[in-house]
């Protein structure tokens, strides 16, 4: 009896996951509190335009790509566990400073509170924008630069804790944070603005920002006690470490021989490319609709932030993403029916979501009949991208050795971030041109045609990635080490 309890397999390997997806769910929510609060009450009190919260959104974006450029190999350099600590310490440390952009930009202009800043005009107005615009950037700058080490530190713990056959399931787990994330904002992030604001504190968003920050903090007290290296583990058992490590001899990984791949010789890698282009081609689309949507409720149907309206709608949408979950099952599936190998599959499934965002391109039309129809095609849209995104991540670890897994992925969130830093500043000034224009596009006018030119080219970047991934690495070919 002892010696069948002995021999049977834990399952440490999913509570390694569940922190995973904690951590990516607080990430989420950091990032998406000035999306939620600025429309409706930032945006008033400092009088920012769209240009100003696109400017902002931008400069995130590329300090985000920036920082992933260095924190794959921060990572790797410092160890999964003390690597993790330093991002999620960093951006939370960073969420917690936009609650002091108020005060600093009330010191700056020599006004006293808030309802002088609303109450601003003129150049006094002007100054006011200014400011707090450079205040935000400077804390926005620190969020960006530690929430750049998020992904590439949760699929480098992916990689040591699950075999390749589990590994996009795994990564669709912990990056479903990131839709748990969007999801659970809504309802919190403007009730508690509007709480904190009845309550007289500030305007109320202040305290949202300082709420969400500190429960990376807290993240981090489980983090030191849970995570061990497996070798080490007490919590995982012989069973599960051979489960974990029965193909580690397998394809890429039989000709590690400890040198490190560079950075250098990474960019001059076929596999490289195939990667980063398929993410910079596509993570834009994801971020647009997580910093936009608010505003794009607010814009084209009415419904501020903080009102039930707008928060069930943001909610359906998210929710409706989930179903991003099956999409990491999938090349498992198609693995167990075919058994070819784990990239081939992988882009199988991958052809598959990139069809999906094609009905984003009936989002805004079928919005004349209800809204409710334009965001669950959003939500569509947004299932499909978290599918392709928790594969593409995989798809480094099927082509990289592991202890290049976090340099590739930092590298693949900086073409993220890039990615986004365009579609953020690009729509921001495009909003206020067509605005002041009246520009007319496929039967829409003014802001709703320039929602619609961006609707267009989020419906059809992934299949665009694709092919262009197709075309650098058509066949599995792992990269040797």
């Amino acid at each position: 009896m002892n010696n069948s309890q002995s021999t049977k397999m834990t399952n440490f390997r999913w509570v390694i996951c569940a922190m995973l997806f904690f951590a990516t769910t607080v990430n989420y929510l950091d990032r998406q509190a000035l999306s939620l609060t600025w429309k409706d009450f930032i945006a008033p009190e400092f009088h920012w335009s769209n240009t100003d919260y696109g400017n902002i959104a931008a400069a995130f974006a590329i300090m985000y790509a920036i920082a992933n450029f260095f924190s794959g190999r921060i990572i790797d350099w410092l160890g999964t566990k003390r690597g993790y600590l330093w991002a999620i310490g960093v951006w939370s440390a960073g969420a917690c400073l936009h609650a002091l952009c108020g005060w600093a930009t009330e010191q700056v202009v020599g006004l006293h509170d808030a309802a002088q800043l609303v109450g601003a005009v003129g150049d006094v107005a002007a100054t006011v924008s200014m400011v707090s615009v450079y205040f935000f950037l400077a804390a926005r700058v620190v969020l960006a630069a530690g929430e750049s080490g998020n992904f590439p530190a949760a699929v480098k713990v992916t990689a040591e804790y699950f075999p390749k056959k589990d590994r996009a399931y795994a990564t669709a787990i912990f990056n479903a944070g990131a839709t748990i994330g969007a999801l659970i904002a809504p309802l919190c992030i403007p009730t508690l603005a509007s709480y904190f604001k009845q309550m007289g504190v500030g305007n109320g968003w202040e305290m949202a920002f300082v709420a969400i920050g500190l429960l990376g903090f807290v993240w981090m007290g489980v983090w030191i006690f849970v995570y061990k290296p497996l070798e080490t583990n007490k919590f995982v058992n012989q069973a599960e470490r051979e489960y974990i490590l029965h193909d580690s001899k397998d394809d890429a990984e039989t000709v590690e021989t400890g040198r490190k791949i560079g950075i250098g010789e990474c960019l001059r890698l076929r596999q490289t490319w195939a990667i980063l282009l398929g993410k910079f081609l596509t993570d834009g689309v994801w971020w647009f609709f997580l910093f936009w949507t608010p505003a794009y409720i607010s814009d084209v149907y009415g419904y501020a932030s903080d009102t039930f309206m707008a928060q069930m709608l943001i909610f359906v949408l998210y929710a409706v993403t989930m179903l991003s979950l099956y999409g990491g099952k999938l090349p498992t599936i198609i693995i167990n029916r075919t058994g070819r190998d784990a990239y081939t599959c992988r882009m199988q499934a991958m052809l598959v979501f990139a069809l999906f965002p094609l009905l984003g391109l009936l989002a805004q039309p079928f919005g004349a009949y209800s809204c409710w129809l334009t965001i669950i095609l959003i939500g569509i849209v947004g299932a499909a991208h978290q599918s392709w995104s928790a594969n593409l991540f995989s798809v480094g670890s099927d082509l990289f050795p592991k202890r290049a897994v976090a340099t590739i992925t930092g590298l693949n969130g900086m073409a993220g971030g890039l990615s986004s830093f365009l579609i953020n500043i690009l729509s921001g000034r495009l909003l206020d041109h067509v605005e002041a224009a009246q520009t007319q596009f496929f039967g829409f006018q003014g802001k709703e045609a320039g929602y619609f030119m961006i609707f267009c080219y989020c419906s059809v970047a992934y299949l665009l990635g694709w092919i262009v991934m197709k075309l650098l690495v058509p066949k599995y070919k792992p990269v040797a080490a």
